[in-house]
């Protein structure tokens, strides 16, 4: 089996809601999501990002939103600003969980590369812990003792404004050129998470925002969950001159599954098959090139496409690569060992 290094969920999430039964979501499923450690094993993951992530009172995933996003053209206003201390507590909580599944001894906090491939030789899963929207970060003391808590991945924004930036809201047909970019706060994030290693991730940044990581950064430029705007002009998806900056940086791009950020018409309904997908793969390669393509899921936090309904249906998604003509080390490369050189560039180990 392939294995799987995975750019991006919102599983624990899922676990948190479980309460007590938390641990159990994990280690045997509950028959929701699309995640378990049942799941994750049969489809051939052997890691991935775990999102900490504060959700909005209204979002994306309630019944008035997907009925909007069902027929576009829509476009959905920015939920408010959380406040540091809604999230924190919040954020706390979700942390604590990830570390609760690392007890477990069936998951690894990792924080290096090399952490990654120990954890995957002896079968157990390399969880990456990050952020996904920085409401939870006051300052940049909060910064080092999330770092300290094991934060090797950061996204300053989800699809909302923060401290730190300003999100893309849910729009179709819409350019990701939203807002206004990075505050001061922001400027000084970027500095000091490169100062610290900490990945800085892409999605859900406007086009200023990205412009401004862009000049500030000395890392590669990550994506860690975005599809091709060429393709499904969302403005959650990224540009060619976007795709173009993060090539020149040695950056690297994880394909979403979310249907509607793949769907050329847009629609939040699931894809069928994996002809759009492999469009997107295409698109991606040809702007990216083989090192800089790898996948990121969304699983827990979208609308997958009806072939790829949860983890273990991840070999199917590799057959349709396969057929569509990519080699053996191609799909190697886009599965999993893209990410893992990534992140042993960015991290330094």
């Amino acid at each position: 089996m392939i294995p799987v290094f995975d750019g991006h969920n919102d599983f624990i999430q899922r676990v948190v809601s479980a309460g007590n039964k938390g641990t159990e979501v994990w280690l045997k499923g509950d028959g929701t999501g699309h995640m378990d450690l049942p799941r994750v094993r049969e489809g051939g993951m052997i890691g991935g990002f775990f999102a900490i992530w504060v959700p909005s009172p209204a979002g994306p995933n309630d019944d008035v939103a997907v009925a909007i996003m069902q027929n576009p053209p829509f476009a959905l206003p920015l939920p408010e600003e959380i406040p540091h201390d809604s999230a924190l507590p919040l954020a706390f909580r979700q942390a604590a969980a990830l570390r609760a599944l690392e007890r477990t001894g069936t998951l690894e906090v990792v924080t290096s590369a090399a952490q990654i491939d120990s954890a995957a030789q002896q079968g157990r899963i390399a969880a990456v812990m990050h952020m996904e929207g920085a409401e939870a970060i006051r300052d940049m003391d909060a910064l080092h003792l999330w770092h300290s808590a094991g934060l090797r991945s950061l996204g300053p924004v989800w699809s909302r404004p923060t401290a730190y930036g300003n999100g893309v809201p849910f729009a179709f047909p819409s350019s990701p050129d939203t807002g206004e970019g990075l505050t001061a706060a922001g400027r000084d994030l970027v500095r000091e998470c490169n100062e610290l290693r900490i990945m800085l991730d892409l999605s859900h940044l406007n086009e200023a925002g990205f412009n401004d990581i862009a000049s500030l950064s000395d890392a590669p430029l990550v994506a860690s969950h975005s599809c091709a705007h060429a393709i499904c002009p969302s403005a959650r998806n990224l540009t060619d001159r976007q795709l173009d900056q993060i090539a020149e940086s040695k950056g690297l791009v994880g394909l979403n599954y979310a249907s509607s950020f793949l769907r050329p018409d847009g629609k939040r309904l699931p894809l069928e098959g994996f002809d759009v997908m492999l469009r997107h793969l295409d698109h991606l390669l040809e702007h990216l090139g083989e090192d800089g393509v790898a996948l990121g899921s969304d699983f827990d936090g979208a609308l997958m496409p009806a072939d790829l309904s949860d983890a273990a249906a991840l070999p199917n998604l590799i057959r349709a690569m396969q057929d569509h003509g990519y080699g053996k080390d191609l799909v190697s490369k886009i599965t999993s060992r893209n990410w893992i050189e990534l992140l042993r560039r960015t991290w330094g180990a």
